[in-house]
């Protein structure tokens, strides 16, 4: 009398599997590529001159966010606050160093809540900033490559590196560019492309959905690629930025001396950098973004070859923006326009690609659209908004404002203007910033104290300080 009800039982237990398995092919997978220091230099965002075929490629196939902004201008703090969802704080999401497992314990990370959603979820390269940073949220183990960090080619440089890491530590590094011989295979971003390529053959033959996330780390210093991404731009068509030079009433809290490439050799301790090298900096830097683009490249093309295009969303970011002498700055780690806004691509299955928007949108808006892409519950916990309807329709009214900071400052982009206050360390206004880009796209003119201004700095003023992270008890 009970092998009725048993086989009973075992038939809706395969039904329910069976229906589970169902729903996991249905479900889209993920491909998270996130670029260390990229800024917006790159073909589909205007730059005419730059060389960035494969980014433009996905860009040809999604959407491209013109008015993107991360929330923290450095790499640990801009990662955790991305992948926990929550807004950075005068003591949450500080330095390169933030981890999210630590500052927000009681988050569920992005990878983490996929993962707990039927995901397999990989890691590759500089995903998190820290490596063990929140790592039960992975499959499998972080995979980073051997000698992930500075990779010279050049004999001569090798050794100048070793000898002044000897004599200095951390602050002694080689040259800050390097142009060498060797194949894309003999750095850190083409073993992490033949990495993220593997995976791909192997979790395309899995019935669970993945979310691969893939960090390259060029174009971050030092500007070390092949010579034939050099070789792509005429030394001739390297020119300085106009803004090469202090703003205009900037105050002095926005200014800093960029000490992180002061460590590499031939940059001076104090004081700008010479012409030449200024040219041979930016030089570097576009090297590296095509350098990097060929990586993303060659991970698109096994996308493609393996007929998973139409079921992957694909995320493309940059950590944030970077600074190439405007306003005198190297480096990113201000709150100028420049190290605030950094590069998003989203390609989904079902939205139009080929189309561009002007929303404001903020680095923590992408976590809940992910959710919303992969038809994943939102946790409660998110302080982003789902830019989903943006990929629909790029056109339509969106967010007010994006807000970021660094430092003791908080700043806010509005349509038209970015408003930057600064504060002590009891919380006590001393310095602010306002810039007007329908008049100074550039930002070379602080405004902020014009008597014209008054009432609009007055208002940028209480909404910043009303919508910015709050301070969390420790």
């Amino acid at each position: 009398m009970n092998i009725r009800p048993s086989w009973l039982r075992l038939a809706l237990l395969l039904l329910s599997s069976l229906a589970l398995n169902a729903q996991a092919a249905d479900k889209a997978n993920v491909l998270f590529i996130a670029v260390d220091d990229l800024r917006p230099q790159l073909g589909c965002y205007g730059e005419t001159a730059m060389h960035s075929p494969n980014i433009d490629r996905l860009a040809s196939r999604g959407v491209v966010f013109n008015r993107s902004y991360c929330m923290v201008p450095t790499c640990g703090a801009s990662r955790a606050s991305l992948f926990s969802g929550l807004r950075p704080t005068r003591n949450r999401f500080v330095s390169y160093q933030a981890r999210a497992d630590k500052d927000a314990p009681d988050a569920t990370t992005l990878n983490t809540h996929f993962k707990n959603n039927g995901y397999v979820t990989v890691s590759n390269g500089k995903v998190f900033h820290n490596a063990s940073d929140n790592a039960d949220g992975w499959s499998e183990p972080v995979w980073r490559p051997k000698n992930y960090g500075i990779a010279y080619h050049i004999p001569k440089n090798q050794e100048l590196h070793k000898q002044r890491g000897k004599e200095l530590g951390r602050r002694g590094r080689g040259p800050a560019f390097e142009a060498a011989g060797a194949p894309d295979s003999d750095y850190p971003d083409g073993r992490i492309a033949d990495k993220a390529i593997e995976d791909l053959q192997r979790l395309s033959k899995s019935d669970e959905p993945f979310f691969l996330a893939t960090g390259f780390l060029k174009p971050h210093l030092p500007f070390v690629c092949p010579k034939k991404y050099w070789d792509l731009y005429p030394r001739e068509s390297i020119k300085l930025p106009a803004t090469y030079h202090r703003p205009e009433n900037a105050p002095d809290e926005a200014i800093h001396s960029f000490g992180e490439m002061r460590s590499y050799a031939g940059i001076p301790k104090k004081g700008p950098v010479d012409d030449e090298t200024a040219r041979n900096l930016i030089h570097g830097y576009y090297a590296c973004v095509s350098f990097t683009d060929a990586q993303v490249g060659r991970v698109l093309d096994e996308l493609d070859r393996l007929n998973l295009t139409e079921k992957t969303i694909v995320v493309l970011w940059g950590d944030h923006g970077w600074n190439l002498g405007e306003h005198t700055l190297w480096c990113k780690h201000c709150c100028f326009e420049t190290s605030m806004r950094a590069p998003l691509i989203v390609s989904a299955p079902g939205v139009n690609g080929g189309k561009k928007t002007d929303g404001l949108t903020e680095f923590i808006d992408i976590y809940p659209s992910l959710c919303d892409l992969a038809g994943l519950p939102k946790p409660d916990h998110l302080q982003g908004r789902s830019f989903v309807p943006l990929l629909k329709n790029p056109d339509m009214n969106w967010k007010p404002f994006a807000i970021g900071r660094f430092g003791g400052g908080d700043t806010i982009r509005t349509d038209q203007h970015r408003f930057t206050e600064y504060s002590d360390k009891k919380g006590k206004a001393v310095a602010r910033m306002l810039y007007d880009h329908k008049l100074d796209p550039d930002e070379d003119r602080n405004v902020s104290e014009s008597p014209a201004n008054a009432k609009l700095a007055s208002q940028l003023t209480t909404s910043l300080r009303k919508h910015k992270g709050k301070p969390t008890k420790k």
